[in-house]
């Protein structure tokens, strides 16, 4: 079971206020300082917990998997605006008019979640973000069916440290855009991803014993099996979503760090759900 009183989950007794993200992304950092290092990102239309303030910052809180850390207070909004769609393409651009040759407002990545007022003709007008022609948008209630197909549309993104988005993401981000796209939400590290989803697959270095959307785990890293020989994920080896042979990955793996410590399994139809698990 989660435990909540993780530290990096876990923000003082009291009340809170509710924002809402209304740049393109919000970094969230370990501190008050633009300069601290990146913890996590929330996207676009995502809630998020305030309890304080300092500097220019807020200390947040992410509605979406508990995680907390620093961000910029000009990227939030007390005026909170319920989504209704979400960004189901890799990325899409929000213009300022109804017309692909104005200006871009913003770049949206997987998952971003809008409010939408309006229509022209193919584009949708989403509030605080723009027009976002149709095809780069769906309901808030779809859902993709194969997490690995969502993950191999992020091959070759640049690896970003705490980043959860399609221009920059780390291994565990990979995997939570992987599977909230098919209604998963998971952690936001890999310790609570391979102690809290799915389950364990005792077998999983026997031939054949793996298949595709698994995950494979080692400690402080996380992959998604493309097929049962084949592991895609967000390294520092290749500083990019890559895919390659899973065991030539843990020979490697292994030479500089460690070997996995094991895989899960996740029950797509049973796990999934429209609202977070620990949403109040």
């Amino acid at each position: 079971m989660p435990e909540f009183d993780d530290k990096r989950l876990k923000l003082p007794e009291g009340e809170l206020e509710t924002c809402q993200v209304t740049a393109a992304v919000a970094n969230i950092y370990e501190g008050p300082d633009p300069a601290a290092r990146l913890y996590t990102q929330a996207l676009h239309g995502e809630f998020v917990y305030v309890d304080q303030r300092r500097d220019g910052f807020a200390r947040v809180q992410c509605q979406r998997d508990r995680y907390v850390g620093w961000a910029l207070l000009d990227g939030l909004s007390e005026t909170v605006f319920e989504p209704s769609h979400k960004i189901c393409s890799r990325l899409a651009h929000a213009y300022s008019n109804p017309d692909l040759k104005s200006p871009p407002k913003a770049l949206l990545s997987l998952g971003a979640r809008l409010t939408i007022s309006g229509r022209e003709g193919d584009w949708l007008h989403a509030d605080r973000a723009g027009w976002v022609h149709k095809r780069h948008v769906a309901a808030l209630t779809d859902m993709e069916s194969d997490p690995a197909a969502i993950a191999e549309r992020f091959l070759g993104t640049p690896y970003l440290w705490g980043g959860r988005q399609s221009v920059g993401m780390d291994c565990t981000g990979l995997t939570q855009q992987a599977y909230e796209a098919v209604g998963v939400l998971l952690p936001r590290d890999s310790d609570m991803q391979y102690a809290w989803t799915g389950r364990d697959i005792p077998e999983w270095r026997e031939p054949g014993a793996l298949r595709r959307g698994d995950l494979v785990f080692w400690k402080g890293h996380v992959g998604i099996m493309t097929d049962a020989e084949h592991i895609l994920h967000a390294n520092a080896w290749h500083m990019a979503v890559a895919v390659e042979p899973l065991k030539g990955a843990i020979t490697r793996i292994a030479n500089y760090y460690a070997e996995p410590i094991g895989a899960r399994r996740i029950d797509v139809s049973s796990e999934r759900r429209t609202e977070p698990a620990w949403k109040a």
